[in-house]
Parts: structure tokens; C-alpha cells; sequence
């Protein structure tokens, strides 16, 4: 088996990784689940890629993520750093006394569990069902929906998962209330390897010791403050560290996470860390992909986002994580592939490879979503599959044609659109193929993966469906769509679609830190010059960036024509 080691670090990439495992979670339940739909008892998808087993110090069995999520102290809300599994270790009391003054403790209350987080204690605890009064358990689900909706301010309110100690690691000294924490610089000046470093090695070598072969690290960085410099620096050492096992690296940030800038030292400031931060996380890793729009209000017609929670937009973005992860655990078919559930594994090597590692070699991947996904159809006058892809990835081109583009797509839970059922492996992969033909440019190479497992909706996902969406996620097209939003009561699951692209599409928001780079940090008297030495970078390492951003611009930059005549 080839395992997955996830690393989310910073606020909202915790957000994100908040619903993805909230959606493996439903996965695993469902499969358990004797009235679920057979499709979830039969996925052919193999959880022990992400999860690992253990056992509490009573011997009770735990199927934990194999996970570490590092954050701001005061980030976890009622959630202790070491998880719900493991009792508290008391404060032990020392013999030992080096100060005979006064001593005063400072403690805060610790925070109240929402309904939600209130209703799993009752449940688990008390191992109680009551089967006799669904209205009551419908009326307390809806109470629970409506409270996440208004209530949530971490990302632990609306997690269902259980973690394991070493997994949950706050950063000391760094307060979920520091407004300011908000660049590389502070970001930097706030972590120090010696004393938190070397703990959150010790936490990923646990879990990378008990794999038998890791197929890659996972991760998840909100790039849009002072996480960058700590996951550089991580992932630093971990490239020094496991040098064959391969990085793909989601660089996310919510929707609206910047008000405008007020000044133009502002301005200066986040354009010079959006261009140090992307640097430097691409150079420890193998493929990047970059996600978060300012506002995802056309990430999908089918979707009512409210930009301004992250509750809501981090959703979307775990959603695309999701499909894009299956693959990486599909249990291989061999030639009779339309009897199984799943076709077209590939592992974190493998994609890396068909992304970057051919053609142009471009580190770089657009991902783009179907959410959810329309039926299938092979209609002339109809949209096919492909004309429904909007992209998550903020700042590119979307009118330009590649013909070096290389794509690969993942679509599961797909229904027909004759019979409403939900469509096999094979038609799903003639679709394609038909829609593939009929468009008017197409990639160099593109990959399939598909599942019929559809995208389960679990009881805390956030109601931002249209009302044009139905239970299973049918979209019902005679429904209007001004009225409100649906959530996990009414829809259950989705079909999906989700791509990975290298494309020269990704030029613009390449060129944009490229010429940042170098206008507000390297030109003689570059007028974030100061503001890069205060935090830590000399000319030789700015050169260094500038050298590497500018050969990624080249690499996808069309061949100039000659103008010299033999």
C-alpha cells in the first residue's frame, strides 16, 4: 500500500481540511452504514492511503487521519490539541521549587461546544439513537444546520473527525488575535526551528514510520499571511529529509481574506509576499497548484456563496480536493474495469509526472471544478462536460488556446441524462471522449479517473446549494433560483468534476509576481528593497527567485518566430 501523509498549515487551509475530512469521514461511516446506497459499500477506494489505525490506552481501536495540522495557538475553539480520542495528561505538580515569591495563574474558560460539536459528545457518549421521534432528530438536525451557519468561527466547530495526539500542533506564541500576522517577514521572525521545529519533524516521523511506502506528502498552505515562511520552512527540512518522496502543495486562501489596500506601502507589502511566497514554495515542491478566487460568486450557478465566511468558500475548494485525491486510492482494476466502481488509478508520482514531468515540465497546475456536475449528454447543441470546468485558481487567462496542455480529470457519482440513473465507468469515459472531440482545442495528453461514489454531504457542510438541486445532486432544471439556499438536509450528495491542468493559461498570475518581484524588491532603488532585508532576504537569494520565476515564465511562453530568412 502506498500512504498519504496530509500537512495543513495555517488558518483557512485548516478550513479546507476541516470538510475534506469531513467527506472521508461520511465515506467510511456510509460504507458501515447497512441502509446506505450499495455505491458507498462498494467504492473501491482504499481509506488506509489517508487514515491510519492505532489503539487508545483502554485498547479501543481508532481509524485516525494520518495528519498534521499546525495553526495559531487559540485556533482549535473547544477542541483539545490532543483530540477527542485520548484523555487530558494532568498538569504534574514538581518537587522542585526555584521561586519563593508570589505565584498567580492566568486561566480562560475553556470555550463552549456549539449544538453541533454537542450533539456528536451526546452521541458518542452516551451511545444513544431514538428512534421513536425522527421529528425531534429532524428538528435538532435543523437546529444544528442553522447554528453553523451563524455560529461558526473556527474550523473545529464543524469537524466530525476524530484526530490523533501528535496531529493538532499550535504555534507558541502566536495567537489566533494578532491581526498583524499577515506577511512572510512576521511569519518568519515568529517561528523559530530549534524550539517548534524540530517538535513538528517529530510529529510527521511518526506518522511516516509506521507507513510501509509513502507515495507523498499532501499539503495544505494558506499562503496568504505569515504560514508561508513556516511551511517553507518545513518543507525545507522535509525535502533534506524523505529526498524521493515527492510534494504536491495547495497554496489556498479564502475569498476576500484582503480588504483593498489603503496605502500604497500596503500595496508594496502583499505584492511583494505574494511573489516570496509562491518562490518559495515552489521550489520545495514538485507540482503547486494555487487556489482562491476573490470571489467564487462564478465558481458555479448551481452555488450561493457567501464570500465573507470561510466557512462557506472553503467548502468548494475541499469539494475539488476531494475528487482530485480519489485516484491516488482507487483500488487497480485490471481490463474488465466497467465491472468495478473505479478506473484510472494513478499515485502522487504518477501525476506529478504526467503534469510536470513531460512536455513543457511546468510545476504549475490550474484546478478547476464542476460543482455539481450536470448530467451527461452527447447532444450536439448541448454543453458538454468540459464547457461546465470553472476554474478555482485565481488570475489566468481563460481565452487562450494551448495545444501543449496537459490535463487530467476526475468525474464521480455522474448521472446519464436520458434515464436519470447514475452512469457507468464506460459511459462516462465515452463522454468524454465525445465531448474531447467535438471541442474545438485539445490537450496534448489527458488522463481519466472515475468512481461512481458520488461526493457524500455531511450533516455540517454548509447550505449553499441553489434549490435547481435535487437529493442526490440531479439538478432539476424547472426550480427557480432566487429562493433559498439548500443544505446537507436536502441534498445528500453530488456528482463531481474536477481537473488539474498545465497550461499556458497560468501566465498572468506568473508574470504578475515575476514583474513584482522585481520591481518593489531588485530594480536599484526598489522601494520594498528595505522591507525584504528586514525580512531576511539578501540580493543573492531575491536574484535567485527572480531566476526561478522567470524560467517558469519561459517555459510556457509560446516559441518567438525568427525573423531571419536562410
Amino acid at each position: 500500500m502506498k500512504e498519504i501523509v496530509t500537512i495543513q498549515i495555517g488558518d483557512y487551509a485548516n478550513y479546507v481540511g476541516s470538510h475534506f475530512w469531513n467527506f472521508q469521514d461520511e465515506l467510511i461511516g456510509l460504507a458501515e452504514d447497512s441502509q446506505a446506497d450499495s455505491v458507498y459499500k462498494n467504492h473501491d477506494l482504499n481509506m488506509d492511503v489517508l487514515y491510519r489505525t492505532g489503539e487508545t490506552q483502554q485498547g479501543i481501536s481508532t481509524y485516525t487521519p494520518r495528519l498534521v495540522s499546525i495553526n495559531m495557538r487559540g485556533s482549535l475553539g473547544s477542541m483539545s490539541s490532543r483530540g477527542t480520542l485520548y484523555k487530558e495528561v494532568a498538569p504534574t505538580t514538581s518537587d522542585i521549587f526555584t521561586w519563593t515569591g508570589e505565584v498567580s495563574t492566568q486561566a480562560s474558560e475553556p470555550r463552549k461546544k456549539n449544538l453541533f460539536l454537542q450533539s456528536l459528545y451526546e452521541e458518542e457518549n452516551l451511545n444513544m439513537v431514538n428512534e421513536n421521534n425522527g421529528s425531534l432528530s429532524e428538528d435538532q438536525d435543523k437546529n444544528i444546520t442553522e447554528c453553523l451557519e451563524n455560529e461558526v468561527q473556527f474550523w473545529t466547530d464543524y469537524s466530525k473527525v476524530h484526530f490523533h495526539p501528535q496531529s493538532l500542533y499550535e504555534l507558541n506564541g502566536v495567537w489566533t488575535d494578532v491581526a498583524d500576522f499577515d506577511n512572510y517577514g512576521i511569519g518568519r521572525d515568529s517561528f523559530t526551528w530549534a524550539s517548534q521545529g524540530e517538535e513538528i519533524s517529530e510529529r510527521l516521523r511518526f506518522f511516516v514510520e509506521e507507513c510501509d511506502h509513502v507515495q507523498g506528502f499532501q499539503f495544505v498552505v494558506d499562503d496568504s499571511g505569515g504560514f508561508s515562511a513556516v511551511a517553507s520552512e518545513l518543507l525545507e527540512n522535509i525535502v533534506d529529509e524523505y529526498t524521493n518522496t515527492p510534494v504536491m502543495l495547495y497554496a489556498v486562501r479564502g475569498s476576500g481574506s484582503r480588504a483593498s489596500p489603503q496605502s500604497r506601502n500596503r500595496k508594496i507589502l502583499e505584492e511583494l509576499h505574494d511573489a516570496i511566497s509562491f518562490s518559495r514554495l515552489s521550489s520545495y515542491s514538485k507540482l503547486i497548484v494555487p487556489v482562491g478566487l476573490p470571489s467564487l460568486s462564478k465558481a458555479s450557478k448551481f452555488l450561493h456563496i457567501e464570500d465573507e465566511k470561510h466557512y462557506h468558500s472553503s467548502a468548494v475548494y475541499a469539494a475539488a480536493l476531494h475528487s482530485i485525491s480519489l485516484p491516488f486510492r482507487m483500488v487497480p482494476v485490471g481490463p474488465t474495469a466497467d465491472a468495478c466502481s473505479v478506473s484510472g488509478a494513478v499515485d502522487f508520482h504518477g501525476l506529478i509526472q504526467m503534469l510536470s514531468g513531460q512536455g513543457r515540465q511546468n510545476m504549475v497546475s490550474i484546478l478547476d471544478v464542476a460543482m455539481p456536475t450536470p448530467a451527461l449528454t452527447g447532444g450536439q447543441n448541448e454543453p458538454s462536460l468540459l464547457e461546465h470546468f470553472k476554474p478555482l485558481t485565481p488570475m489566468i487567462s481563460e481565452d487562450g488556446e494551448d495545444i501543449q496542455a496537459i490535463e487530467h480529470l476526475t468525474v464521480h457519482g455522474a448521472f446519464t441524462s436520458v434515464e436519470g440513473r447514475r452512469a457507468s465507468i464506460c459511459e462516462v469515459k465515452d463522454t468524454v471522449d465525445a465531448a474531447f472531440q467535438r471541442a474545438n482545442t485539445r490537450p496534448m495528453f489527458s488522463h481519466l479517473s472515475t468512481a461512481l461514489c458520488p461526493l457524500p454531504i455531511p450533516l455540517p457542510f454548509p447550505s449553499i446549494f441553489g434549490n435547481q438541486v435535487g437529493k442526490h445532486g440531479k439538478l432539476i432544471s424547472d426550480q427557480l433560483t432566487n429562493s433559498s439556499s439548500k443544505g446537507s438536509l436536502d441534498v445528500h450528495s453530488i456528482p463531481m468534476a474536477a481537473r488539474l491542468r498545465s497550461s499556458s493559461a497560468v501566465l498572468p498570475l506568473l508574470e504578475s509576481k515575476l514583474q513584482n518581484l522585481h520591481r518593489y524588491g531588485i530594480t536599484r532603488g526598489a522601494a520594498g528593497a528595505e522591507l525584504l532585508r528586514s525580512w531576511g532576504f539578501g540580493k543573492e537569494e531575491l536574484e535567485e527567485m527572480q531566476e526561478m520565476l522567470s524560467k517558469m515564465v519561459a517555459t510556457l511562453c509560446p516559441p518567438q518566430l525568427s525573423s531571419d530568412s536562410d
